[in-house]
């Protein structure tokens, strides 16, 4: 039987893949799970973001915490990273997530923190998988009655504390800083104008109006073609970018120039240096990042740990080592000083500070790194492990690597979130990287006949 919880909770079309009745169950266990390890009933905090199955979801989490005996506290439309700090600001049990991130509205996801802010280890969502299939097999479990059935609470006012927080990331004003904002329709759509427009910045919007099906339509940290085209129309400082959860962040710079996860890293790690912040001179990454990424570093005097693709692989290597800063270049960007997660909100003012405490242009610490041409092809698939085994493709490989020598490299992994293999290549001429990674996703696709 497959594994529930995939690289970041459960995901999967909202009422097919994921049902409520998956939702309720998930509820229940997670509630079962936590009072069993705590005394009193559980205070399990609940967010989501702007999808059409969000409200569908969220009641029959509620429903499962409180058929448990638990306490379920309703923080409404709110980012992935403000219910990690929320979860550990207000001392409760959990905090569960609702959101699929950067996929399309018709999919969604459960994804869990425990009360320290941190997603929780492999074996804790063992745990309560099992619960979840004891549950589904029909298995008898205490249910409180009376005075002990479980309540709910809404706090929307929480939403302000998250804000208050961010704002105490930085020390920096930016009066007079023309930014464009793209929200990405989702979670961020309130939160992140606010902090900004508090924090003295000029705002044009976009992504600022999700109806629930919109969500990263077009627009975000997926889709930043129109956030580029409005950078360059008004002549702004930068661009930023949001997905649909707001746990992440991608820039334009004012030359129409993608800042991307691992030139974000650079510009923070040159900022964290400048104010003693990075004394072990050590950023974590995963196997994702650019070459330039590692030259970039070297020329800054620093090293890089790698990772397998994934925050939470990051955060672990994080922890482990107490490394400061970490992320990956797609946006997931980690300031251990601040956060127990990635939080796109924190990584964009931590971006705007260093171009005030630098007196710099977006394009001139974009510079700080240079990027060696990438390309990545995805490509659906019925069965990830039969692809990643097929000898074809492990052949396509081996030439592609032949090829490039030590003048690029291959990456090919299976996507911990959608049903996709994901093919990479990178090096010094873009028209040989695109032969290469087509002729891998060609054999890949043979997989699916």
């Amino acid at each position: 039987m497959a594994r529930l919880f995939g690289t970041d909770g459960v995901r999967g079309e909202a009422n097919t893949k994921l049902p409520p009745e998956l939702a309720y169950r998930m509820g229940r266990a997670a509630t079962i799970y936590f009072g069993s390890h705590s005394d009193g009933a559980p205070q399990i905090l609940i967010g989501r973001d702007t999808r059409i199955s969000g409200e569908m979801l969220e009641a029959a989490l509620v429903a499962g915490i409180c058929s448990a005996g638990g306490r379920a506290i309703l923080a409404g439309i709110i980012p992935t990273p403000a219910v990690a700090y929320l979860a550990k600001k207000l001392h409760a049990a959990a905090g569960i997530v609702i959101s699929a991130s950067h996929n399309p509205f018709h999919d969604n996801g459960i994804k869990f923190f425990g009360g320290n802010g941190y997603k929780l280890p492999d074996k804790v969502e063992d745990e309560i998988e099992q619960i979840v299939r004891d549950l589904e097999a029909g298995k008898d479990f205490e249910r409180p009655t009376g005075e002990e059935v479980g309540r709910l609470e809404y706090r929307q006012n929480l939403l302000e504390d998250y804000i208050s927080f961010v704002m105490s990331t930085t020390s920096e004003r930016f009066d007079g800083m023309k930014i464009v904002l793209d929200c990405a329709n989702g979670a961020a759509f309130t939160s992140m104008p606010k902090v900004l427009e508090r924090l003295g910045a000029n705002l044009i919007l976009l992504g600022d109006k999700p109806n629930g099906v919109n969500i990263n339509d077009n627009c975000g940290s997926t889709h930043m073609g129109n956030l580029r085209l409005e950078v360059l129309r008004h002549g702004a400082d930068i661009g930023i970018a949001h997905d649909g959860d707001a746990d992440r962040c991608l820039c334009i710079d004012e030359r129409g120039d993608v800042i991307d996860g691992d030139h974000i890293m650079i510009i923070c790690a040159k900022l964290m240096m400048k104010v003693g912040a990075l004394p072990d001179k050590t950023i974590v990454t995963t196997v994702m990042s650019n070459i330039g990424f590692r030259q970039a570093l070297e020329e800054l005097g620093l090293s890089c740990k790698v990772t397998a693709v994934g925050d939470r692989y990051v955060l672990e290597n994080m922890l482990a080592n107490n490394h400061r800063l970490g992320g990956e270049q797609s946006g997931h960007i980690i300031f251990q000083d601040y956060s127990t997660t990635g939080d796109g909100l924190i990584t964009a003012l931590q971006v705007l500070t260093a171009m005030k405490k630098f007196n710099a242009k977006s394009s001139e610490l974009n510079a700080l790194m240079t990027t060696y041409p990438q390309v990545l092809i995805n490509v659906r698939v019925q069965d990830k492990e039969i692809c990643q085994n097929s000898a074809a493709v492990k052949l396509a490989i081996a030439e592609g690597e032949a090829e490039l020598g030590t003048n690029g490299r291959i990456l090919v992994r299976a996507s911990g979130t959608e049903p996709l293999i994901r093919v990479m290549a990178e090096g010094s001429d873009k028209n040989q990287l695109n032969r290469i990674c087509n002729k891998i996703a060609a054999e890949i696709e043979k997989c699916n006949a």
